[in-house]
C-alpha cells in the first residue's frame, strides 16, 4: 500500500488529507489497530526518527514521548532507580530494558506527555505495554510486538488506540520536499552522525568529559535534532529532563528547559514523595497537582476547602527556600543546544539547574563571554562546530 486516507489534516477543516510514496513504492508502516492522523504521523515518523538514532549511538533501547511535532520526553533504557520508580509511578511493575526507557521518556515532564505518540527502538514488550496501558496516549509506533503487548494495546480507547508498526530497514530517499503556500522547498536530509567523535573540541579549562556525560550529551544532540528550534535540552541519568522547543530567544529555550528540569528534581523531593492523594484520583489530576504544588500558584492547591478534592491531609507550603535549596542539590547534568550560544546569559541559568557539561556548535561572536561563564563554574563545553535546527 503507497497511500493512507486520513481524516482530516492539522485540524478538521483541512480536507481532503492522505499520505503516500510519490516513488510508487509502499508506505514503511502498517497500522495494526485505529485511524492515525496528520499529526499523529507526523509525531510518529518524527520520533522513529530519533529513537533509532539514539540507539545507534548508545546501543540501549531508546523511547520518545512525542507531542506536536517535538518530543516531550526521550531516553534509554538505564534502570531506574527506587526514587524514580516513585516518580513514574512504576513501582509496581517488573521493568524491562525498553521499559525502563519509556518510563523515563514519559516520566520526564509528564503534563506535556499527556496524550503523546510513543516511538520505540525495539520491540514493544509485555511490560512496556503495561505501562502504556496506564497512560492517556493517542499512539506508538514500534519495529515489532509481542502477542502479549498487542493484546494489551488493542484494548485501549475501546480498540481504537492507534498502534504502527514501522520496517525497521526503511531508507528514506536522500532528498526530502515540502510545501508552503504553494511552494515546494527541496533539500537533502540531515543524515548527520552524531557520535562522540563530536565531543572532542573542549573548549572551557576542565575539559574532563566522563562517560556518563558523553552519553547524556548525545542524548540531548540527538533529541534536539528531532525538536523544533530554536531548541535546548538538559540531560541527567540517561534522559532528557527539560526541552525548550520552538522559542524565538535561546535565553527562553534555557529558561523553559531549565524550569522543566527543576520541577523533574522537585519531584523527588521528600515532601513531594510524601504527599497524600485521595483514593481513586486520575493520573492527569495527579500530576496536574504535583505541579502546581511545586510551583509558585501552589496556595491555590492549598486553599481552604480546595486542597480537599486532592489530599487526605493537607500537605505543608513547600516553601520557596526549600525549593531553592533542594534544586542546588541537583548536579552532573548535561545541556545540549541546536545552535550557538550568543551571550553567557545562557550558561548561567543553565548553572542554576545542575549544568556540568555543554555541548553547543559554537561561532558566535561572543563565544569567549560563553567560555569565561562556563570557566567561573568550572563546567566543561564541547564545541561540536554543527547546527542542528529542525523545521
Amino acid at each position: 500500500m503507497n497511500e493512507m486516507q486520513l481524516k482530516y489534516g492539522c485540524n478538521p477543516n483541512q480536507k481532503p488529507s492522505r499520505v503516500f510514496m510519490d516513488n510508487g513504492s509502499d508506505l514503511p508502516i502498517e497500522v495494526l489497530c485505529g485511524r492515525p492522523g496528520y499529526i499523529n504521523l507526523l509525531d510518529a515518523l518524527n520520533g522513529w526518527q530519533l529513537v533509532k538514532e539514539l540507539k545507534k549511538a548508545t546501543g540501549l533501547p531508546a523511547a520518545t514521548s512525542f507531542k506536536h511535532v517535538s518530543p516531550a520526553g526521550a531516553a534509554v533504557g538505564v534502570e531506574l532507580s527506587d526514587t524514580l520508580k516513585r516518580i513514574y509511578f512504576t513501582d509496581d511493575v517488573e521493568l524491562t530494558p525498553m521499559a525502563n526507557a519509556y518510563a523515563r521518556a514519559r516520566g520526564a515532564d509528564r503534563m506535556s506527555s499527556f496524550g503523546d505518540f510513543i516511538a520505540l527502538s525495539d520491540e514493544c514488550d509485555k511490560a512496556t505495554a503495561l505501562l502504556i496501558k496506564k497512560e492517556v496516549s493517542d499512539g506508538i509506533i514500534a519495529p515489532s510486538y509481542s502477542d502479549e503487548a498487542l493484546e494489551i494495546l488493542k484494548a485501549k480507547k475501546k480498540g481504537n488506540y492507534c498502534i504502527l508498526k514501522i520496517d525497521p530497514d526503511y531508507t528514506p530517499d536522500p532528498i526530502e520536499h515540502k510545501q508552503v503556500f504553494g511552494v515546494t522547498f527541496e533539500q537533502g536530509r540531515n543524515e548527520l552522525d552524531i557520535n562522540t567523535e563530536l565531543l572532542n573540541n573542549v573548549v572551557t579549562d576542565n575539559n574532563e568529559l566522563p562517560d556518563n556525560a558523553k552519553r547524556d550529551l548525545m542524548i540531548a544532540l540527538i533529541t534536539l535534532k528531532y525538536t523544533q528550534s530554536n531548541s535546548v535540552c538538559y540531560v541527567k541519568d540517561g534522559q532528557a529532563i527539560g526541552i525548550g522547543a520552538g522559542q524565538q530567544s535561546r535565553i527562553h529555550c534555557t529558561r523553559l528547559a531549565g524550569t522543566k528540569a527543576d520541577t523533574w528534581w522537585l519531584r523527588q523531593c521528600p515532601k513531594v514523595l510524601d504527599l497524600q492523594f485521595v483514593d481513586g484520583i486520575k493520573r492527569a489530576d495527579r500530576d496536574n497537582t504535583i505541579d502546581v504544588y511545586i510551583s509558585e500558584d501552589h496556595n491555590d492547591v492549598l486553599a481552604e476547602g480546595e486542597w480537599q478534592k486532592f489530599f487526605k491531609v493537607k500537605p505543608e507550603v513547600l516553601t520557596a527556600e526549600e525549593k531553592r535549596e533542594w534544586i542546588a542539590k541537583n548536579t552532573e547534568v548535561s545541556l545540549g543546544s541546536d545552535a550557538f550560544f550568543p551571550f553567557g546569559d545562557n550558561i548561567e541559568r543553565a548553572h542554576k539547574s545542575g549544568v556540568y557539561y555543554i555541548a553547543q556548535p559554537g561561532g558566535s561572536v561572543r563565544d569567549d563571554n560563553v567560555i569565561d561563564t562556563c570557566n567561573k563554574y568550572g563546567m566543561a563545553m564541547a564545541f561540536t562546530g554543527i547546527r542542528l535546527f529542525h523545521h
